[in-house]
């Protein structure tokens, strides 16, 4: 079997390969350029991706490849349309970051709700030491057990959010496609008009593009908090970064984008400068243990594939 992994770098350097390493001749990159696509995977058996792009195009030129597994729960890079047409199998992980996901969410929500840059910069640029007074108490913040947390996508990563909301004391709204069993479920105009958080855990497809769209961003409170650890295209970013830089928004933090990493014509690169923005390089899944439990995961999806009993197989 022969195996390539092409952009292992999204992976972190101290992550262990074995899991796929030591299932058969395996190419390994750090990094693939589109035009490297083809040329890399020729002779493959199982290409290893996160963020390759596999077309139609690239796709019909790899008359060997059997199985594609992404190191990621999220699919929407390859062409599952073909995949299906032409029997080229795509396997996910599922479920493998909610802990680290939800951990930055909440970290992301706090930081902001408790302006926490802004104290630590008061102590840390010397301006406490100078004031002589034993506290400083502005901006001002608020309990977020006083506030309505909203949750748009209920899955595995917002359930947990949801779990850590209410633990905290919060009023918990969730919309998502069925009720949930645990809270409020309501749908995304009335979430969207209600809460004062709204985290988002979406996966991104034709139905959920651009879903938290201009007008539901306007219809927000004032002073609300918006926390995407999903997909940047779920949102509209123009719209958030007006928002926010208007302050309608309170708050705004941001692990994912439409463009990654984004230049500096994205509506993100103005906002840069705001202390109520906080933007992070897609790194909420990448804790070490959920890492480490990812490419475990691949390494069975291949090993089972071929066992022939597929798990986590998309198509």
């Amino acid at each position: 079997m022969k195996i390539v992994m092409l952009d292992v770098g999204t992976l972190g350097a101290d992550i262990d390969l074995s899991p796929v390493r030591t299932l058969g001749e395996t190419d390994i990159y750090e990094n693939t350029a589109p035009d490297a696509v083809v040329p890399r995977l020729q002779g493959a058996d199982v290409a290893v991706l996160n963020k390759i792009k596999m077309t139609a195009e690239v796709l019909s030129a790899l008359p060997t490849l059997k199985l594609i597994c992404v190191t990621a729960t999220g699919f929407d890079n390859v062409d599952t349309a073909y995949c299906a047409a032409h029997g080229v199998a795509l396997c996910n992980v599922p479920a493998y970051s909610t802990d680290s996901v939800a951990q930055m969410t909440l970290a992301m929500v706090l930081s902001l709700a408790s302006h926490l840059p802004a104290y630590r910069e008061y102590v840390h640029s010397g301006a406490y030491s100078a004031s002589g007074i034993a506290t400083h108490l502005t901006p001002v913040f608020h309990e977020v057990s006083a506030k309505t947390w909203g949750v748009i996508g209920a899955g595995h990563i917002g359930g947990k959010v949801a779990d850590v909301a209410a633990a905290m004391g919060c009023r918990v709204l969730v919309a998502r496609r069925t009720k949930d069993p645990k809270y409020d479920t309501v749908d995304i105009d009335t979430l969207c008009r209600e809460a004062d958080i709204i985290t988002v855990h979406l996966p991104l497809s034709d139905a959920t593009r651009g879903i938290l769209s201009r007008e539901r961003i306007a219809s927000m409170k004032a002073g609300a908090i918006v926390v995407n650890v999903a997909r940047g295209a779920v949102t509209d970013e123009a719209a958030l970064a007006d928002a926010v830089r208007s302050g309608h928004l309170g708050g705004l933090g941001v692990d994912t984008f439409s463009v990654e990493p984004f230049g500096k014509d994205h509506p993100f690169a103005g906002i840069l400068d705001l202390d109520n923005v906080c933007l992070t390089p897609h790194v909420a899944w990448g804790s070490f243990e959920s890492r480490s439990r990812c490419v475990a995961v691949v390494g069975e999806n291949i090993k089972r594939f071929f066992a022939g009993d597929p798990q986590n197989r998309i198509v």
